[in-house]
């Protein structure tokens, strides 16, 4: 009887035992499974900043590259800027040269007033000769000018006038009679031609041995040189 007694007590122990056991592990499934789709309520919450962060991050990595290349090309800038300083500072030692020769060659094509010392060329045609059966033999003609303007460039004539006409770089004089036309105007003789430059360079060219001079004298053409302290003329437009 006792024996009967203490199985029956022995089983009650042991099925309370996996009683226990079985709630435990049911609170602990149940624990879990709370946690976990805790978890997963917080995650859903907290996913839009992440997304937010990421787009931050990816916008920060774009302006980070754009800065490096907004510095690359500052670089470039300034190198160029360097390179440009030293070439002006380059120019403004040639300055004062570069403004001559503007000037010099506003003379030579009539653009600028000529004035400063210079000479004064008078061309007037020979004395009337009765034995001569040709008139030609004893007037000016504009291949005579021609002669005395090459001479006076040559000389380093900065600016020529003749009969106060301004004379340019592309000047055309042709000879009808006893008159030349310069670029459309008549002129009659007696032709006078003024040029600014060196007074003394000038008059040596001219009056070389065998020079223009010589050559005009001897083809009959009156010539008349002086000097002239102050040679004016105005532009080649009549300004």
């Amino acid at each position: 009887m006792k024996y009967k007694q203490s199985s029956k007590r022995n089983f009650l122990s042991r099925k309370y035992f996996v009683l226990l056991i079985v709630c435990v592990i049911t609170g602990f499934i149940i624990g879990y499974s709370y946690n976990l789709s805790k978890d997963k309520k917080m995650l859903s919450q907290a996913s839009p900043y992440f997304e937010q962060e990421n787009t931050y991050r990816e916008q920060l990595i774009e302006q980070q590259e754009r800065n490096k290349e907004l510095a690359d090309e500052l670089n470039e800038l300034e190198v160029k800027i360097r390179a440009y300083e030293k070439q002006m500072a380059s120019d403004e030692e040639h300055y004062e040269q570069f403004v001559q020769e503007a000037e010099h060659l506003r003379l030579l094509l009539g653009y600028s007033a000529g004035s400063g010392e210079g000479v004064r060329i008078t061309l007037e045609d020979g004395e009337y000769d009765p034995t001569s059966t040709n008139p030609n033999d004893y007037i000016v003609h504009d291949s005579h000018i021609f002669k005395l303007l090459n001479e006076l460039k040559i000389a380093g004539a900065e600016a020529i006038a003749i009969n106060g006409q301004r004379l340019t770089a592309n000047s055309y004089i042709s000879c009808n009679g006893p008159v030349i036309t310069i670029d459309g105007k008549q002129h009659p003789a007696p032709f006078i031609i003024e040029a600014v430059g060196n007074q003394t360079i000038l008059t040596s060219s001219l009056q070389l041995t065998g020079g223009v001079f010589d050559q005009l004298l001897n083809e009959r053409v009156q010539v008349t040189l002086e000097t002239v302290e102050m040679v004016t003329m105005q532009t080649a437009n009549g300004q």
